[in-house]
């Protein structure tokens, strides 16, 4: 319990708050970061998308998707989907902070969210949207073991890639782009570690980069 607690003092720290309220209009997006405590450590949850949908088929991705007007903000949005996808009440998320947003390769201003899950819980997939289920020690994304980058023409640097081997089905996931790098600040941000790869911003303070990340993709719009 106590990891859990300072992850959570810890993540807070870069929550957003209002610091990029005076954003354009543009469509948005959020995705769920789930983050647990198994056998002293930290894990996330990750999803694999159905081959069937229309965008980023059979990519790996946390659960989320595009705002609905229903939705009141975010965070509603991340929780939202996230039941939709695997069936996680937002009753069971203990929603943490609300990380820098990125503007994606489809135009969307993609939120992450971060929250804290039970280790028990039991995902439900929504075979329409998700494939498989699956959860990666949280450190693996601080690790060169599995890691490649790739020269990618962007405002984000090279294009993160991890190869991961799921031990309890033997499936073989392949993360990259914007996943794996949110996947990669969070690691770095929770276990306050910094990734043993160049990835472009500082561990301790990665605002200032995201900021001129987001700049620069608004300037194109």
């Amino acid at each position: 319990m106590r990891l859990k607690e300072e992850t959570m003092a810890t993540l807070k720290k870069f929550d957003i708050g209002e610091k990029f309220s005076d954003l354009p209009v543009m469509p948005k997006a959020s995705v769920l970061i789930p983050l647990f405590v198994k056998g002293g450590e930290l894990y996330t949850l990750m999803t694999l998308r159905s081959k069937e949908l229309r965008t980023s088929a059979g990519e790996v991705c946390f659960p989320g998707g595009k705002r609905d007007p229903d939705d009141r903000d975010d965070v509603d949005t991340a929780l939202r989907e996230a039941k939709e996808e695997i069936g996680l009440s937002p009753d069971d998320v203990q929603v943490v902070c609300r990380l820098f947003p990125i503007i994606n390769k489809r135009g969307l201003l993609v939120t992450p969210v971060v929250g804290f899950i039970e280790e028990t819980f039991c995902p439900t997939p929504n075979p329409a949207e998700v494939s498989a289920v699956f959860t990666v020690p949280l450190d693996f994304f601080t690790s060169e073991d599995h890691y490649a980058a790739h020269v990618a023409a962007g405002m984000m640097g090279p294009l993160h890639t991890f190869h991961f081997m799921d031990p309890e089905t033997g499936s073989d996931y392949h993360i990259w782009g914007l996943t794996a790098m949110l996947a990669i600040l969070v690691a770095a941000l929770a276990l306050r570690k910094k990734p043993k790869f160049d990835v472009g911003f500082n561990s301790e303070d990665p605002l200032s980069f995201f900021q001129q990340i987001l700049h620069a993709s608004l300037s194109k719009l």
